[in-house]
């Protein structure tokens, strides 16, 4: 055979094995699964909680802030920040000269108006003999009725001089209380038992109670705190007084879980609050962030919230235990209601409506449409397409 023929067939050979090469390599590349792979989660029986999540701040339920009455300056301040008093413990001494000048003054005129009411009872009571004398003198005609009659009004002047003076003396005995009660509050006690959680103002410094009342010193009772929460306006028409409600703080340890505090709401507040706007600033925008106040007590007995603390708040506005439940990633929307696609053990998928209950921000109660066990598709992947020698 010549070589030109054998060429000729070398290269049919060729040509017809890279064919092949191509079909095997176009089946190996579209064949995969045989349908596409489905991401399934199970029907189960789960608690269900409906929760609204909120930043707040600790605040002590009772407090006090002591303030000074009286203009002068601190001769001593016998607390610290940290302090534990008690009811009607000397908490601030005030420079009391001024004011027991004034009382001093005040004890003094008061003391010139009684002398002055002793002299107008002494002439008053020879007012009043005088004129019972013109009285005997006119029934025997010895003497005239001029001098009567001014007998009667210098008795009548006598006695209304004893009714003013009384009553300026109780006017300056009036003051005189007011003015010895100023004295005592030179000495400021404290009005109720608690820790002193702050203090403004220090000994030697000058008080000027003319215009409004200084800020000394702030009395808590820690062992009761309030929470005073910011709830957005896309949420507080979920949250009710009596609603459940627990919070944590922040800190803790690494391998320690956080402390969980729990409660339930006493009021939340009609109004968002307003924060005060100097003179001549714009006026805020209608896209701010509008939050609600919403107030919580919890029990402190052990000490361990202090004000100003911030608290992870969570409100649970509705709840159920030991349900029926799926995740959200499950469902889809149906002519207006809810459905989900179910996989049963041939690996079929069907779609099936169902109705819900309390939902929370990952899973919802099932009320109709499913059975426990039950595998829900969550989600779907398309077919593998590529080198897939093994099942080839």
């Amino acid at each position: 055979m010549s070589s030109s023929v054998l060429k000729r067939r070398k290269g049919r050979m060729v040509w017809w094995a890279g064919a092949a090469l191509v079909v095997v390599a176009a089946l190996a590349w579209s064949r995969g699964p045989d349908g596409p792979r489905y991401e399934v989660a199970r029907v189960s029986l789960r608690d269900v909680q409906a929760t609204v999540n909120a930043i707040g701040t600790l605040q002590p339920h009772r407090y006090v802030d002591v303030g000074a009455q009286v203009s002068g300056q601190i001769t001593r301040l016998a607390v610290r920040p940290g302090d534990v008093v008690e009811q009607g413990q000397l908490l601030v001494e005030i420079d009391p000269s001024v004011q027991q000048a004034v009382v001093d003054a005040g004890r003094a005129a008061v003391a010139d108006l009684r002398a002055q009411l002793a002299e107008q009872q002494a002439a008053h009571k020879l007012a009043r003999l005088r004129y019972v004398r013109q009285q005997r003198m006119a029934k025997q005609g010895a003497t005239r009725d001029e001098d009567v009659q001014q007998a009667q009004a210098e008795l009548a002047f006598a006695a209304a001089r004893i009714d003013q003076l009384r009553a300026r003396i109780e006017q300056t005995q009036a003051s005189q209380r007011a003015e010895e009660a100023r004295l005592g509050y030179t000495r400021i006690y404290a009005s109720m038992a608690g820790t002193v959680v702050s203090v403004e103002a220090r000994e030697g410094q000058t008080l000027n109670a003319t215009y409004q009342t200084p800020n000394i010193l702030r009395i808590a009772d820690l062992s009761n705190m309030t929470v005073w929460t910011e709830v957005s306006e896309a949420d507080v028409r979920r949250v009710r007084a009596g609603m459940p409600v627990h919070f944590t703080t922040l800190g803790g340890g690494i391998d320690e879980a956080p402390r969980r505090w729990e409660s339930t709401v006493r009021q939340v507040l009609p109004t968002p609050p307003v924060a005060p706007q100097p003179e001549g600033a714009a006026v805020q925008p209608a896209s701010a962030a509008v939050v609600y106040t919403v107030l919580f007590d919890v029990a402190n007995g052990d000490g361990e919230l202090m004000p100003q603390m911030t608290a992870q708040v969570v409100f649970t506005t509705a709840q159920a235990e030991q349900v029926l439940a799926i995740p959200l990633a499950a469902l889809q929307s149906r002519d207006g209601g809810q459905s989900v696609r179910v996989l049963d053990d041939e690996g079929r998928v069907q779609s099936r409506a169902v109705r819900l209950g309390v939902r929370s921000r990952h899973e919802a109660e099932v009320l109709e449409g499913l059975a426990e066990g039950e595998q829900l598709v969550t989600a779907e992947h398309p077919p593998e397409r590529g080198w897939n020698w093994l099942q080839w």
